[in-house]
């Protein structure tokens, strides 16, 4: 077992980005030795909150294999530990580490519903549904306490404007005051993320995220509310989850599930190394067959970068895992219809005077 490793984290390393040319901090190795001599395990690390205040708070994309061009990000960084997690580079601009830096060094944007309103007031704006969750999850365990997604979601229900929810947390269901509405005008649906079913793996894979019978619970929640909501059993992970594909897809359905969608593991920049040491620690008798399969899914590399083939993978492998899942999705009725948001009942927010109607 790895001295080092953190209780209900998920990196088990937390080594210093180097693409940006920064220098590489390691603990210094004679230290941890004494450490672990005279204090045995790490203490537990503390999770902090570093206040960010942007100018803007839409992200504009223009990725053609996305089909979303706005999103908004409440933090940075997530405490779910999710080891496979594709933001967790960006935690290296900060000058800090994807690996355990990502999980403990948040940074929470509380003007976001201001900047929000500002955004969604200025002549000339256009109305396109706004992604929320597509980076970090905007129902992490701060949010109980920061409750930045609420606010926006308030804004964006007062100015009738479409947007769009992914999360792995249960916490969605406290705000369904407000998306049950939005929901009944076609402005919103949610996508909870469910990667496993097995408990063990689950906290393995995604630390600190809700357990995935709580997910499967808000899945029927949201649904009996009348809102639209889906499964996402991404990513999928080779010789660790895909055998669940078709399990995960049965409980969706029978939880009030419309439809699902599911992604290849990806591995850009930093997550490779960390995905790798984590499949070290935790499932070496398998690694190399994991390991395998990815490349063989990412043509030969760890990650494939390019568009569309990033989200959709190649080769037989991908293939089987394409055709299993569309057949089970036929069998089980999802995915029959096609969702779109409304934009027509988009009003501007209020200003010094208030409407007339």
């Amino acid at each position: 077992m790895n001295p080092s490793l953190r209780p209900a984290r998920g990196a088990t390393i937390n080594r210093e980005s180097s693409r940006f040319n920064l220098p590489e901090r390691l603990a210094d190795g004679d230290w941890l030795d004494q450490r672990t001599q005279v204090d045995d395990a790490p203490p537990t690390l503390r999770t902090t909150v570093t206040i960010e205040k942007p100018k803007t708070i839409i992200t504009r994309n223009a990725s053609p294999d996305v089909p979303f061009d706005r999103s908004i990000n409440a933090y940075r960084g997530c405490e779910h530990g999710c080891i496979y997690c594709f933001a967790r580079p960006s935690h290296a601009y900060h000058d800090l580490s994807p690996g355990l830096d990502f999980e403990t060094k948040l940074f929470a944007k509380p003007d976001a519903a201001a900047l929000l309103r500002t955004e969604l007031a200025k002549p000339g704006y256009s109305p396109r549904p706004i992604a929320m969750g597509t980076n970090t999850d905007p129902y992490q365990p701060i949010e109980g306490k920061w409750r930045i997604t609420r606010a926006l979601l308030e804004v964006l229900s007062e100015c009738r404007h479409p947007a769009s929810i992914t999360t792995k947390s249960d916490r969605v269901t406290r705000d369904i005051d407000l998306l049950a509405p939005m929901a009944a005008q076609r402005l919103t649906a949610v996508a909870l993320s469910i990667t496993s079913l097995d408990a063990t793996v689950a906290r393995t894979v995604e630390p600190r995220a809700p357990h995935p019978e709580k997910r499967l619970a808000a899945v029927r929640l949201l649904a009996d509310a009348g809102v639209p909501v889906f499964v996402s059993i991404s990513p999928v992970i080779p010789a660790i989850t895909d055998h669940e594909m078709e399990h995960l897809l049965e409980r969706a359905a029978e939880a009030g599930a419309r439809g699902a969608f599911f992604l290849p593991v990806r591995l850009p920049h930093e997550v490779a190394p960390l995905f790798r040491a984590w499949l070290d620690e935790h499932f070496p008798e398998r690694a190399g067959k994991v390991m395998s399969i990815i490349q063989s899914i990412r043509g030969g590399r760890d990650n494939d970068p390019n568009f569309y083939t990033r989200m959709q993978g190649q080769g037989p492998w991908a293939d089987l895992l394409r055709t299993r899942f569309n057949r089970m999705c036929k069998k089980l009725r999802l995915n029959e219809e096609r969702m779109e948001l409304r934009t027509d009942l988009f009003r501007a927010p209020e200003g010094p005077q208030l409407r007339l109607f």
